[in-house]
């Protein structure tokens, strides 16, 4: 387990409990090895398929699960579903060994809060950890992108010169926020955006929040997901990877 209750309250940080959920015994054990160090991060259980995870979730109450996608027993697709369903409290970073795996995508529409191949940083992780803490998609813009434009359906995409479909299908978003919607979608964050449409970063905030309550999504990955079902933009129009 990482830091005690003591050394978190001299630095004035609540504790992000954490379960990590993983069929590898070594990568569960690594990973709490990685963890350990974070003083305001404690892991609270460890799981070895997504059934197990589901038990202690429920048993122990963690604020962050740590979830790999591909387990044994009850997936962690299927698992991230259930814990939205029935422990929300409970945000998911989903991890899988490739970058590029149609399972993140499924689990990131069942609910989860964020993305990290398992090779990232010890930083990365643990950014990404406080990032879910703090109920924000901790998934990069153009890996998501790459994601979702590789392995979302999209039967009804609309040519390059015609939007319109997508807007029809969303009646209650204006002509602007589809705008400020398909560049989010495209992988643009918030200051590119302003950039962009030649508007201030506060105003592309509001755009984003009426967007999401329109369109009834949680963050950013699911606003992507949305759009590229809904035809707004195909994969030719997805970002560049770094």
């Amino acid at each position: 387990m990482s830091g005690t209750g003591a050394e978190n309250e001299a630095v004035g940080e609540r504790v992000i409990r954490v379960l990590i959920a993983d069929d590898q015994p070594l990568v569960r054990r690594g990973l709490a090895l990685i963890l350990g160090p974070s003083p305001a991060i404690t892991v609270v259980a460890e799981a070895e398929n997504g059934e197990q995870a589901l038990v202690l979730a429920r048993e122990h109450h963690p604020d962050v699960v740590v979830m790999d996608i591909r387990m044994p027993v009850l997936d962690g697709v299927a698992a991230t579903e259930r814990l939205a369903r029935d422990l929300p409290e409970c945000r998911v970073l989903a991890l899988s060994t490739f970058d590029m795996d149609e399972y993140v995508v499924a689990a990131l529409r069942a609910g989860a809060y964020g993305f990290l191949p398992k090779d990232s940083s010890p930083e990365d992780l643990v950014a990404a950890i406080r990032t879910v803490r703090a109920g924000e998609a901790a998934v990069a813009p153009r890996l998501l992108t790459r994601l979702i434009s590789a392995y979302v359906r999209n039967e009804q995409v609309a040519p390059p010169n015609r939007r319109r479909p997508a807007a029809q299908s969303t009646p209650g978003l204006t002509p602007r926020e589809v705008e400020v919607w398909r560049l989010v979608a495209t992988g643009l964050d918030n200051n590119q955006i302003a950039r962009t449409m030649e508007i201030s970063v506060s105003t592309v905030k509001n755009y984003i929040t009426s967007i999401f309550d329109k369109l009834g999504v949680r963050d950013r990955a699911q606003a992507v997901i949305a759009a590229y079902e809904s035809g707004l933009v195909a994969a030719r129009q997805a970002a560049d990877p770094d």
